[in-house]
């Protein structure tokens, strides 16, 4: 078993161009551990997409080096290829192929021996044993998006990326997909996965990392980055009318459309005792009260807005 199922150093990008080159990728460097489920995450243009299909080898680096489960793939091309599995975010498949021969043809360009093939068993596990003879073209777009997780297994690879796996789907086929996911990381294969649903990564992820220009924002456990913004909210249902509005150093009050009271402040500055003696000085009557911490769009936000 590998520790590391991905090693990326110095990792760059150019597109060349008419109007001037664009660095997608700006020497990133990045290790993602085997066994984990890992998040990448970054505002559109960050260079995912980049990262993603040069570890597909469908895009030629510019310079740096990637190792897959423990294969430089500018030495060994064919077994870097072959330890990972990509679903794609765009829906491109045969239009007069159905998926079971789909899943054939693609066992055979990876080169997976007949007796080897699980067509079958793959077509169960995403839910489309019963469509195995229907061509692609028929099927709706959460069947097909069904049949592209199957074609990224087909060859046994030890990791899969899940390039927005769930833009765009229905709460069913999200689920389908999380379990599999799940089920798929138990047995021990490594999953990446690139989601705009941040309560999706906040859920399923172990480790994230941020791009942003190119470039690694920050790579830390899910909990640690939730962790780096100690801002707390205490939300307050008044009993009767607040008339006078808690403040003070070092807290926020503001008014919420549905009437409660919103009070924000650093946990590092001041306690939640102090919160409320505050809110007890300014005479109000607490009928309900809710703690809120931040999650992880707070943290999305913050990094990259500032770099």
């Amino acid at each position: 078993m590998q520790e590391t199922a991905i090693d990326i150093k110095g990792l760059t990008k150019i597109y060349r161009g008419r109007e001037g080159d664009k660095h997608a990728l700006k020497g990133l460097d990045l290790d993602i551990p085997a066994g984990c489920v890992f998040g990448l995450l970054g505002p559109n243009g960050a260079g995912k997409s980049t990262l993603i299909n040069i570890l597909a080898g469908l895009v030629r680096k510019t310079s740096g080096q990637v190792t897959i489960w423990g294969f430089d793939q500018d030495v060994n091309p064919r077994q870097s290829r072959a330890a990972i599995g990509v679903m794609p975010q765009e829906l491109n498949l045969d239009p007069f192929f159905n998926p079971r021969d789909a899943l054939e043809m693609q066992a055979g360009l990876y080169g997976v021996p007949k007796a080897q093939r699980r067509s079958d068993e793959i077509l169960e596990l995403v839910g489309l044993q019963d469509k195995a003879k229907a061509y692609a073209r028929t099927l709706s777009g959460g069947m097909r998006r069904r049949l592209l997780l199957a074609k990224a297994l087909v060859h046994h690879p030890h990791i899969l990326v899940l390039d927005e796996p769930t833009a765009g789907v229905d709460i069913e086929l999200r689920q389908m997909l999380w379990e599999n996911v799940r089920r798929l990381n138990e047995q021990g294969m490594t999953i990446v996965l690139t989601t705009h649903y941040l309560e999706e990564a906040e859920e399923m992820c172990d480790e994230i990392a941020i791009i942003n220009h190119g470039r690694l924002v920050v790579r830390d456990k899910t909990r640690a980055l939730l962790g780096q913004l100690d801002t707390r909210r205490i939300v307050i249902r008044a009993e009767g009318p607040a008339d006078v509005m808690p403040g003070g150093q070092g807290l926020h009050a503001v008014r919420r459309d549905d009437g409660t009271l919103e009070l924000s402040y650093h946990a590092r500055d001041m306690t939640a005792d102090a919160v409320l003696a505050r809110v007890r000085a300014a005479g109000i009557v607490i009928s309900d009260m809710r703690t809120e911490q931040a999650d992880l769009e707070d943290v999305f936000l913050k990094l990259t807005r500032s770099r």
